[in-house]
């Protein structure tokens, strides 16, 4: 016999904030949405929960087909339950953050996208709904992150310099720090090991380093 409820029933859905390096800026995929409402608007990926899935595979999912994009580690951090987020109805917004190396991406609006792009964090659109809100606190999470260190691998190549895994983390928490105590934080952390390889260049060669 089937259960009833006499409370409404809040839809779900997830909403993706995926963050890449572009000429060393720190970039954010976004959308224009095909359908109202706020159609014509930029948003973060995302979308409704279907009854039979988990909310990892719905962030997964809308971001595949939104974009074209695959993310393979998704992280969650945080909820969006205003009542009147969405003129559609209630709606709790489960949000997720990805970091992906831009090298390895080919992004393609489908579904309800009109398009998809990138866009620099200091140039950002008007976003729909509180996608504004939710890209903040995904910028602050990805700040906190940062401090680890080793959550920034994904934003570069398997092997990198010292300087590019620097400039990584300048571009994330959104300020320069003297490079001398950036190694050495990368030292105590012990989070990288060298390799026998370099980059040589017009000036001394660098040596590449990789994940520990």
């Amino acid at each position: 016999m089937p259960f009833t409820y006499e409370y409404p029933h809040p839809a779900v859905a997830t909403d993706i904030a995926v963050f890449t390096l572009r000429r060393g800026a720190l970039n954010v995929l976004l959308i224009e949405r095909a359908a109202e409402p706020f159609r014509g608007a930029w948003a973060l990926p995302g979308g409704f929960l279907q009854p039979d899935e988990e909310l990892d595979a719905c962030a997964q999912r809308e971001l595949r087909e939104e974009t074209s994009v695959d993310a393979d580690l998704l992280v969650h951090f945080g909820n969006f339950s205003a009542p009147g987020r969405d003129p559609r109805e209630r709606v709790i917004s489960v949000a997720y953050l990805a970091l992906l190396a831009s090298d390895e991406l080919r992004i393609a609006a489908d579904t309800d996208a009109a398009q998809a792009r990138w866009f620099p964090i200091d140039g950002l659109p008007e976003l729909a709904f509180d996608h504004a809100t939710i890209l903040r606190r995904a910028l602050e999470a990805l700040g906190s992150r940062a401090r680890q260190i080793s959550p920034l691998f994904a934003l570069l190549p398997p092997r990198f310099t010292l300087s590019q895994l620097q400039g990584a983390y300048e571009a994330v928490i959104g300020e320069e720090v003297e490079k001398r105590n950036f190694r050495k934080m990368v030292a105590n952390l012990e989070c990288v090991r060298e390799t026998d390889d370099f980059v040589h260049g017009a000036h001394r060669p660098a040596r590449l380093y990789e994940p520990a």
